[in-house]
């Protein structure tokens, strides 16, 4: 039998506040909580939606370092960014917190001092990088070294930027101190431990058999860690920034921010509601539901509930509708590499857009495996779903309306065939929007208010009111009042989804009482309501738009990648003797064509100042060849001829750099002379 819940507490994972958020975390978290808290408040339920930013860890020191201010003024900084941005893109809040409030650096000093007098923590000493010159233990972060598969230099202690490959500190090949440049030493230290392993004996069952009814992908992921068996994890480290470890004996040591953060849930609820927060957290009649990335499913549904466990008075998760990754123009979005698309710029280039974005998230929304954003797609799910079918069905009743009725709802007359088979194509939409959102599918719920407006549509399509209107004025008065109805339930389906539009529509209707109790219903208007001024819903996105955002996206990778290159070690020393050798010249492009079965290869005719020459070059993939056209190039002469298939022959080698992202420059001259002209 299912459990009946009086309440409903949801939490949306706490953003990190060393950046902005973008659009791999809307659809990943925000929306979808949005989406879901706006449906149950529409229904007359009692539910809060907590969230706030999470100011620990060591991302926020070096950060700081590198800004040269203090870990405070960045998630300062970020907290406000975050929320202004959550506020105006109409994500809902009961509260947005922090993790450096009073109120929760004594709650969570409270809690782990609960667990830590219940002997619930385990003490182990381990080896870690110490930095001597500046009396600190290392964060993986701050050593850096030689990586041991790519061997790349610059690589962290955790991962290797360039290969990818995650790494332990030990593993780097000479590391170094970022926070001195000296090479650190290996030094015991003491921490404390959440024995999880001795928690798998009910997590395991609570899950696999309690709970399953979660998402796939939730579960395939704590399968397998159960499968591999849970180990003690740290709950403390050495750092100066975060919650100091309330023990004796813990000079310098901090509460590891994974420990720290979702308890920030707990604190903010306190801020908000701090007369009754326990009944929120502590009654087994409130349901808890997190709301969080495919990057914490492992925290929210093994560690967060153990610690809850072993404090003993608080309840469990009921469910962790957790998506897995949204993809960018089908590469992974990375904040390193700047490939990303930040909501607080979003707003600012793409204003009043907030719904056409939140539309675009739910249709792609990543619930059970990644998937892909592009900006085409952005446009065309704008300009062929919002504009054409929903805003197109909406702005044909309106403007019918008051063409032929002066903005008056006609009486609705006798039903024909056709009425009656439209109205029942939409009388179950409430229940079906509710079974989907009550099963967190988010997308196909959107689809059945989507759908509303394609009944719209085709009921507009068949009645033809606009010939009628000459034969049997009367009949259109029906078909009128009964479109109008499906514009009101368009207004009431949208709400969870699209709050600013159904906010606009309502106005266009002069309603305020459009309750979610009445979706699907045929009376919303009453025969003789004035509808207010007709305007359009949505409006068509040009290709320039998406165009510029390509653009933005490719220029910034493109610096980006720029100021993290590091150049090759130069080679070993030759004899100038060497060097004289070369006969480097400029020469002036004949003519440049791609050379057929080689998609690689041009062929140059060049002026050389003497008779001409043909070189072939491989840089087909970067250079159409009429844009060569009339360019000085730079080229070494006095290479041995190459023949290629087909008996084409080179005769020299054209000159080009590599840039940091792979793409090949040709070598020119700053200012145009003579062809054959020799370089030294």
């Amino acid at each position: 039998m299912e459990k009946k819940f009086n309440r409903t507490l949801v939490t949306a994972a706490l953003p990190y506040a060393n950046g902005g958020v973008h659009i791999g975390h809307l659809a990943g978290v925000y929306v979808p909580a949005d989406i879901y808290v706006r449906y149950l408040r529409l229904k007359g339920e009692d539910v809060l939606y907590i969230c706030g930013s999470d100011e620990h860890g060591v991302p926020v020191t070096i950060r700081a370092r590198k800004e040269g201010c203090t870990p405070q003024e960045v998630v300062d900084r970020y907290n406000r960014i975050i929320k202004d941005s959550f506020e105006e893109f109409g994500i809902s809040f009961d509260v947005f917190g922090r993790t450096t409030s009073e109120t929760h650096r004594k709650t969570a000093s409270d809690f782990f001092r609960k667990l830590y007098d219940k002997g619930e923590f385990v003490e182990q000493e381990s080896e870690q990088y110490y930095d001597e010159e500046a009396k600190t233990f290392l964060a993986d972060r701050y050593i850096t070294g030689e990586c041991p598969h790519c061997h790349a230099e610059g690589a962290y202690g955790d991962q290797c930027e360039k290969c990818g490959t995650a790494l332990s500190p030990e593993e780097l090949i000479n590391p170094k101190s970022t926070v001195s440049g000296s090479v650190p030493v290996m030094k015991k230290t003491k921490h404390w431990y959440l024995p999880l392993d001795k928690h798998q004996q009910w997590l395991e069952p609570w899950i696999t058999k309690d709970h399953t009814e979660w998402r796939s992908n939730v579960m395939g992921q704590c399968k397998s860690w159960f499968d591999m068996g849970l180990k003690p994890r740290a709950v403390s480290r050495d750092l100066d920034w975060g919650i100091p470890v309330p023990v004796e004996g813990a000079e310098g040591k901090v509460l590891y921010v994974w420990f720290d953060a979702p308890i920030g849930y707990i604190s903010n609820t306190k801020d908000l509601r701090p007369d009754d927060w326990e009944l929120w957290w502590k009654s087994p009649d409130t349901r808890l539901v997190h709301f969080i990335g495919k990057d914490n499913i492992v925290f929210h549904c093994i560690v967060f509930p153990a610690m809850l466990k072993a404090e003993g008075s608080y309840i469990l998760p009921d469910n962790v509708p957790a998506n897995e990754f949204l993809n960018l123009e089908d590469d992974k979005i990375s904040t390193s590499r700047c490939w990303a698309v930040w909501l607080h710029e979003y707003l600012k280039e793409l204003p009043g857009k907030q719904d056409v974005l939140r539309y675009v998230l739910t249709a792609n929304a990543p619930e059970t495996k990644d998937n892909n954003f592009t900006w085409k797609d952005f446009q065309a799910r704008n300009n062929n779903e919002l504009v054409a079918v929903y805003g197109n069905f909406v702005n044909r009743a309106l403007q019918l309306t008051k063409k032929y009725y002066d903005g008056i709802v006609p009486a609705c007359g006798e039903l024909n065939d056709t009425d009656r088979a439209t109205i029942d194509e939409f009388k179950n939409v409430k229940a079906d929007v509710e079974r989907l959102l009550d099963g967190f599918r988010f997308r196909d719920a959107q689809k059945e208010a989507m759908n509303l407006a394609r009944i719209g549509n085709k009921y507009l399509a068949d009645a033809e009111p606009w010939k009628v209107i000459k034969t049997d004025p009367e009949r259109v008065k029906t078909i009128i009042n009964l479109s109008l109805q499906l514009v009101a339930n368009l207004a009431i389906a949208f709400e969870p989804f699209l709050p600013f539009s159904s906010e606009r529509l309502k106005g266009m209707l002069a309603v305020d009482g459009l309750s979610w109790a009445s979706l699907g219903a045929t009376d919303l208007l009453p025969a003789g309501h004035k509808i207010g001024e007709p305007a359009l819903l949505f409006e068509k996105i040009e290709d320039s738009v998406v165009e510029a955002q390509v653009a933005k996206l490719q220029q910034c990778k493109k610096e980006m990648a720029e100021a993290a290159y590091k150049a090759e070690p130069v080679k070993a020393d030759i004899a100038f003797s060497d060097f004289e050798k070369l006969d480097i010249r400029v020469g002036t492009v004949l003519s440049c064509e791609r050379v057929p079965k080689m998609k690689k290869l041009l062929k140059f005719e060049i002026a050389d100042g003497l008779e001409n020459r043909t070189i072939v070059s491989g840089i087909a993939m970067h250079y159409e060849p009429e844009t060569l056209v009339g360019k000085q190039v730079c080229f070494i002469a006095n290479l041995p001829p190459r023949e290629f298939k087909g008996g084409l022959v080179s005769q020299g080698m054209i000159l080009s750099a590599v840039n940091c992202d792979g793409t090949l420059s040709v070598i020119t001259p700053e200012r145009k002379v003579a062809a054959g002209s020799s370089v030294c």
